[in-house]
């Protein structure tokens, strides 16, 4: 407490005793930044399995048993949502498929430990915007990974290439990022770079020449010792089927602090990756927007697919064993090569539903499994490079009743002159736009599907849909993220009247409920 007042802390656990700086007051409301924990938690009762645990901010749950976190991540988005489940059903959470070496991307940033030290290539030291720790034995991801990024940070020091400092925006290495398919294993390396030894924030002058930048990063040398390291064999003795399938550089002269192109440039094999979901084949590029466990993804795709049949009155089958969401309801439902529920139409030549929106829809991985049960399927997705993937996906996997759109939700939704029967939603963490969501709602769709990978933000959007309207049928938990803080949810929606949003939406949360979303979110510091 800090003046009676009550404190909330992101990334804590519960039972936890941290110490912590008030990083935010607005209207008698703080937020703090933990500085360290001073007790942990009773349900810490595991060692670490990452060498890097006490340092690294990363997997702050690897201290609890598998079925503790479970416990933890469910009770956090089941007391969040609560009192919108009064008629739905609550099934609870859905284990990953596998809780170590899961992740499919991961961006790894240059910096160094301690100022001045010598270059480092990893991830933030917990607590730090700073420091970037030096990570060789990360346990979320490919253990052939490790061996990539050991030989940049060595290649780079080697060479001398300074890293990019965010707050002088000055220095060259940024980003390595990483991706692979679980398909064929194939990995895709970009490495991202300033074309600047500075940058004016001002207006953006070009002090130093690109050219030079480019000779500096030895960018043939390079890419040939990476080759050289994949055909060795070195990356499959560590984990099966793993090889370089590309290596890209990019340039980004962004002062902002994320991973963005000015411009990408191919210089080994191929630009993108082949995955497989639910027995469908995806293009994966660079930057397109793809979740980032993919076995975790079938399990929350099919819990998606199960309820949009639901909400059409049609049967299915899920036959994944390892989910507990594993029901039958279909004898005749066919299972594809993964396991898992085709989408099944009693009548092969009558469709269950007319048109679908898929809204926020990447590479267009959700409005292709809905083609099978729709005439048509649009998606809207902002990032261009991830709408024309989708439209190869599509061509792919030889839907034709599927329309992709670039642009923003918000804008998008005024120029469709197709009307929903249904509509499936996967917006960024911060939900849904108010404007967008008032557009949502005018179109007076029996049924919504709602997945979200930040429970604040679906409460907070539940608030909106429960005024006008929609109540929760059924809504469920899926952890793409062992070992973290982090989860899926997702939400069947019935409209059970017919009220209309006002032209703008109110976010009218009340403040119990505000004290309770925040509290879900972080956590309350004790002391």
């Amino acid at each position: 407490m800090v003046e009676d007042k009550r404190v909330t802390v992101k990334g804590t656990l519960p039972g936890q005793t941290v110490r912590g700086r008030v990083i935010k007051k607005k209207a008698g409301l703080y937020e703090a930044a933990v500085i360290d924990t001073l007790k942990p938690s009773p349900l810490e009762t595991k060692k670490p399995v990452c060498p890097h645990f006490f340092e690294c901010g990363g997997c702050t749950y690897q201290t609890l048993s598998y079925t503790n976190q479970l416990k933890v991540k469910e009770k956090m988005v089941k007391e969040l949502i609560d009192s919108f489940l009064d008629n739905a059903v609550w099934e609870g959470i859905i284990a990953s498929p596998s809780q170590w070496h899961y992740r499919n991307k991961m961006e790894f940033t240059f910096g160094d430990a301690e100022k001045d030290g010598p270059l480092t290539l990893g991830l933030h030291r917990q607590y730090s915007n700073y420091d970037i720790l030096s990570i060789e034995g990360c346990a979320i991801v490919n253990k052939a990974w490790n061996e990539i990024l050991k030989y940049t940070q060595k290649f780079y020091r080697d060479k001398k290439v300074t890293f990019y400092n965010k707050m002088k925006h000055a220095g060259i290495l940024r980003n390595l990022v990483i991706r692979q398919s679980t398909a064929d294993g194939g990995i895709l390396i970009n490495l991202v770079t300033t074309t600047k030894h500075a940058l004016d924030i001002n207006n953006d002058k070009n002090i130093g020449l690109r050219n030079e930048i480019i000779e500096e990063l030895c960018l043939p040398e390079y890419v040939a010792g990476l080759v050289a390291l994949s055909e060795s064999g070195k990356l499959d003795s560590l984990e099966n089927y793993s090889k370089i399938a590309g290596i890209l550089y990019t340039e980004n002269d962004s002062v902002a602090d994320f991973v963005q192109s000015d411009s990408t440039t191919l210089l080994y094999g191929q630009d993108y990756l082949i995955e497989e979901v639910l027995g469908l084949e995806f293009k994966i590029s660079p930057f397109s927007f793809f979740q980032t466990n993919t076995k975790g993804c079938e399990v929350l795709y099919s819990k998606v697919r199960e309820y949009v049949l639901e909400a059409l009155g049609a049967g299915y089958k899920e036959s994944n064993d390892e989910s507990k969401a594993a029901n039958v309801k279909d004898e005749n439902a066919k299972s594809d090569i993964s396991g898992n529920a085709e989408m099944q139409n009693p009548d092969a030549g009558k469709k269950l539903v007319g048109t679908v929106f898929d809204l926020y829809s990447g590479t267009g991985t959700i409005a292709q499994l809905m083609a099978p049960v729709a005439n048509k399927v649009i998606g809207i997705e902002i990032v261009e490079e991830a709408v024309e993937a989708a439209r190869e996906n599509a061509k792919r996997n030889k839907l034709k009743n599927c329309e992709f759109i670039a642009g923003d939700v918000l804008k998008k939704l005024d120029e469709i002159t197709d009307k929903p029967d249904l509509i499936i939603l996967d917006p960024p963490r911060d939900g849904i736009n108010p404007k967008a969501l008032t557009k949502i709602i005018n179109y007076g769709v029996k049924n919504l599907v709602y997945i979200s990978c930040k429970p604040t933000s679906l409460a907070r959007d539940l608030v909106v849909f429960k005024d006008n309207g929609y109540e929760v049928v059924k809504a469920c938990v899926v952890d793409e993220f062992p070992n973290t803080q982090h989860v899926e949810s997702c939400v069947l929606l019935e409209r059970v009247s017919n009220r209309k949003a006002d032209s703008y939406v109110k976010l009218n949360v009340k403040m119990a409920d505000y004290y309770r979303i925040k509290d879900a979110e972080g956590g309350e510091m004790n002391g």
